[in-house]
């Protein structure tokens, strides 16, 4: 088991839904956080040499305890974050079993030694292979909104490619980070190959700051630029994963009924809070009044608690400056022209971090609902004109995460897909791309650097090593020392024979390069 040591200032974990405190914890010092990447740094090799059939092995046994372990699991989530019991268990611990299927599917497969055929036949007597090998210690700094799967997907991802990992979670989350420290430990990890460390701001800071090999950082892109310049100072790999502001883009022929409801779940799920959610709406004018309605309608069925009732449909948001941005958000809106059809509001009367989901008309591109995150359950509609229209508002962003196209011409919305600048685009569904543990997951412009899950995010856990064997190890190459005054004419000989385009001057290229390969004098 892992001890995680800790000095002052302390952090909280709150239930946002109650107020009730669940657990403090003394923030780990810098120096506690150096002692924790030098033990995981003590620990990878031995934990690399293991073999990655043990490692997948390792995998499949969490797997196994955390099926067994669900139900416990998804009631902390919902504990520590509010979001609905039901929710903990479809977007995180589900993904979570999901991405461990696939590392133990693929793993093997993506990992091992890679033959790489030689083209030109000057190098056919040579042999190269691709190799894999672990960069060493892996960082990762995890938020809040997805307390669980997040880290989990990149511990897993790291450790399975022979990584050790120094895992720094949010301090508004850290039971979450305990309890899958604890089932990884039960699944047969070896001791300080993972650790937790628990704090603020700080402690990430001395995380970045630490000798380790990677940095993988989830959160916003104010803290993702401060990670990115002092890892900049020692040329430290970064991933970072900053959200975004994605938009969801109906056209004149899509299922109103079916996309008003995509909406509705892709703007308000976990609150709202979800890098992939739906921040901005445009409906072709067409459909817009439909559409609108219909959104209205749905969204005033929803229920609003605890997330640990079974009927609520959406919790609260994670603590009162959160619900604070939000706010600010809407009033923005409202003060340059925008109108709340629905919600709006606090709800003190279900608790402190309520707020009741939110439908705007009459927006603006120039509001900062529709530019900058807002990270809750605000659902935005504007209304376009043509297609073209459409794609050009989608790219006003500095965010390039995720989009949705809704149509029912499946081909006509990949082809407007091709058109948006973004990591990841959805036809006629939002954010469940996530969970498609084949599927990268990550973005362009302000949305990060790199990719998570899939092979691209095993890609971004190891190191590329070509190796290249030589067949005939006692002959002299036609290229080295010994050059003499006829080298350069039997070298572009040697180009012609390779590369003219006409048949005439390959034949008469073919006798001359025989003098190369005769050519004596070579050091």
């Amino acid at each position: 088991m892992v001890t995680v040591v800790m000095s002052s200032p302390k952090i909280s974990s709150v239930n946002p839904a109650t107020g009730d405190l669940l657990a403090s914890f003394r923030c780990a010092s810098e120096l506690d956080v150096q002692d924790a990447v030098g033990r995981a740094r003590r620990a990878q090799p031995d934990w690399h040499l293991l073999g990655l059939r043990r490692r997948i092995a390792l995998i499949r046994e969490f797997q196994k305890l955390l099926n067994e372990n669900k139900a416990h699991i998804a009631r902390l989530i919902s504990q520590e974050v509010g979001k609905p019991y039901a929710e903990a268990l479809s977007t995180e611990v589900l993904v979570v079993l999901d991405a461990a299927r696939f590392l133990v599917e693929n793993a093997f497969a993506l990992l091992g030694d890679k033959y790489l055929a030689h083209g030109s036949w000057m190098t056919k007597s040579k042999r190269g292979w691709i190799r894999r090998e672990p960069l060493g210690v892996i960082g990762i700094i995890s938020p809040w909104n997805y307390p669980f799967s997040t880290p989990a997907i990149e511990a897993l991802t790291a450790l399975v490619a022979g990584n050790s990992v120094v895992l720094k979670p949010s301090e508004f989350t850290s039971l979450c980070a305990l309890e899958l420290e604890s089932l990884l430990t039960r699944a047969g990890t070896a001791k300080d190959v993972l650790q937790v460390v628990l704090g603020d701001g700080a402690t990430g800071t001395a995380l970045v700051s630490s000798a380790i090999d990677k940095v993988v950082f989830t959160g916003s892109v104010q803290t993702g630029k401060q990670v990115a310049r002092r890892a900049a100072d020692r040329l430290l790999p970064t991933l970072l994963e900053l959200g975004g502001k994605d938009p969801m883009l109906v056209l004149a022929d899509a299922d109103v009924d079916v996309a008003s409801s995509g909406a509705l779940w892709g703007a308000f799920m976990n609150a709202g809070q979800t890098c992939l959610s739906v921040e901005r709406c445009y409906v072709h004018r067409k459909i817009y009044d439909r559409f609108v309605g219909l959104c209205a309608e749905k969204t005033r069925r929803l229920k609003i608690g605890n997330g640990l009732d079974s009927q609520t449909d959406i919790g609260p948001l994670i603590h009162e400056a959160q619900l604070r941005l939000v706010e600010s958000h809407v009033i923005d809106a409202q003060a340059r022209g925008a109108r709340v059809i629905v919600g709006g509001k606090r709800l003190p009367e279900l608790g402190a971090n309520f707020y009741s989901p939110t439908i705007l008309i009459d927006v603006s591109q120039q509001m900062r609902v529709m530019r900058e995150e807002t990270f809750g359950p605000v659902l935005p509609i504007m209304p376009f004109e043509s297609e073209e229209q459409a794609v050009q508002l989608a790219n006003d962003s500095e965010f390039g995460l995720a989009a949705s196209v809704w149509t029912r011409d499946r081909r006509r919305g990949e082809k407007i897909a091709a058109k948006i600048a973004a990591g990841s685009i959805m036809i006629n569904d939002v954010i469940s791309c996530y969970g498609i543990s084949e599927a990268p997951h990550g973005g362009v412009k302000a949305s990060g650097i790199g990719r998570t899950h899939g092979s691209f995010g095993l890609e971004e856990m190891v190191g590329i090593k070509y190796v290249d064997s030589d067949l005939l190890p006692s002959l002299k190459k036609l290229w080295w020392y010994g050059y003499g005054p006829e080298f350069a004419g039997y070298m572009e000989q040697l180009t012609d024979l390779m590369f003219s385009r006409r048949r005439l001057k390959r034949l008469r290229a073919a006798v001359g390069s025989v003098r190369l390969v005769r050519r004596k004098g070579r050091l």
